[in-house]
C-alpha cells in the first residue's frame, strides 16, 4: 500500500495560450489547443509521486479515450490507480485560457468526477496510508467520508479547498491541516484580504471552526502558516512565470510528501518550492518538479 492517497478529481485539460482574456462576447486568436493531464486530485498525486512518495489514487474517468489519457499518465507517473472507476459519464475536462503573463482562466466540467462516492471510499482501505490528500472538485458529501474514515483509522487529512466553495464545519474540523488560497479564505470566511493582518484574521476564523492548522498560500508572497498561537510568514522563491496552472497542487504535493519527516516550517517551505518551480513551465502535470529539481532550488 502507499503512503499517500489521493481522493479527488482527474481531468483531461484543453489548454490554450493567448495574448489576453477575451472580453464578454468578444473573439480572440490563440495558439494551438494542447490536451494535458490534469484534475487537482491527480495533479496533487502526480506531484507527490515525483517527489520520491508512494502514492494511490482514487477517483473516476469515463469510458472514452480521455480516460484511457488519464490512466495511463498516471502509470506513466508511478502513481497507484487501482481505485480509479471507469464511468459511464465523460472524462471531467478543464477548459483553460493562458494569457501573456502566466495567468490562468479555467471553465471545469465534472464529468466522472462527480461521481465518486461515499460508497466508492468505503470500499477503499484506509489502514495503510499515513496521509489523506482531499480537494473540492469532487462531490463534498465523499470528501466528508473519506476524511471521516481517514480519522477513524489515524490517517493525517491535507484538505485542499479548492475550487472555492462553502463546507461543513464538520469537514474542517476533520482536516490536521486545511490549505487555501486567499481566494478560497474569502470565501469560506465571508471576509475580505487585503493584507496579511486581515489574511490572519480570516484564518483565526477557520481555528474556530474547528480546523487544527491553516496555511494561506499566497501565491508569490509565499505562505502563512497560522495555528492558535502564532503566525509565521514563509518566503517563496522568485522565479519567471510561465503558467500558473497547478502550481497549488504543487505546493500541497510537496507539503504532504516533506511533511513525512520534516518540520511544519521546512514543509511549507519545500511546498513553496514545489510551487514556483511548477510556475516556470507550461500545463498542469508537466510542469511538477522532481525532487532533484526542488534540492536544486532550495539549496
Amino acid at each position: 500500500m502507499s503512503d499517500i492517497l489521493v481522493v479527488g478529481s482527474l481531468n483531461a485539460d484543453l489548454v490554450v495560450r493567448a495574448p489576453r482574456f477575451p472580453q464578454p462576447g468578444e473573439t480572440i486568436s490563440g495558439e494551438d489547443l494542447q490536451v494535458i493531464p490534469g484534475g487537482k486530485g491527480a495533479n496533487q498525486a502526480v506531484a507527490a509521486a515525483r517527489l520520491g512518495a508512494s502514492v494511490s489514487m482514487l477517483g473516476r474517468v469515463g469510458k472514452d479515450n480521455f480516460g484511457d489519457f488519464l490512466l495511463n499518465n498516471l502509470k506513466s507517473n508511478h502513481v497507484d490507480s487501482q481505485h480509479v472507476q471507469r464511468d459511464d459519464a465523460a472524462t471531467g475536462t478543464a477548459t483553460i485560457i493562458v494569457d501573456s503573463n502566466g495567468q490562468n482562466s479555467i471553465v471545469l466540467s465534472a464529468g466522472a468526477n462527480g461521481k465518486v462516492s461515499t460508497t466508492d471510499v468505503e470500499h477503499a482501505s484506509f489502514l495503510h496510508h499515513k496521509l489523506l490528500l482531499l480537494q473540492l472538485e469532487i462531490p463534498t458529501l465523499t470528501v466528508l467520508r473519506a476524511a471521516q474514515l481517514a480519522k477513524d483509522n489515524d490517517v493525517i487529512v491535507i484538505l485542499n479547498p479548492a475550487p472555492a466553495k462553502e463546507i461543513p464545519d464538520e469537514l474542517i474540523a476533520l482536516a490536521d491541516f486545511i490549505i487555501p488560497n486567499e481566494t478560497e479564505l474569502s470565501l469560506l470566511t465571508g471576509m475580505d484580504m487585503n493584507d496579511i493582518t486581515s489574511t490572519e484574521k480570516a484564518a483565526r476564523v477557520l481555528l474556530q471552526r474547528g480546523a487544527k492548522h491553516v496555511i494561506v498560500t499566497l501565491g508569490s508572497k509565499g505562505a502563512l502558516i497560522i495555528d492558535t498561537d502564532t503566525i509565521t510568514h514563509v518566503d517563496t522563491f522568485k522565479v519567471n512565470v510561465v503558467d500558473t496552472t497547478a502550481a497549488g497542487d504543487a505546493f500541497i504535493g510537496g507539503f504532504a510528501v516533506s511533511l513525512e519527516s520534516a518540520s511544519l516550517l521546512a514543509s511549507v517551505r519545500f511546498g513553496c518550492a514545489c510551487g514556483a518551480l511548477a510556475a516556470t513551465k507550461f500545463g498542469a502535470q508537466p510542469s511538477l518538479p522532481t525532487k532533484e529539481d526542488v534540492e536544486t532550488l532550495l539549496t
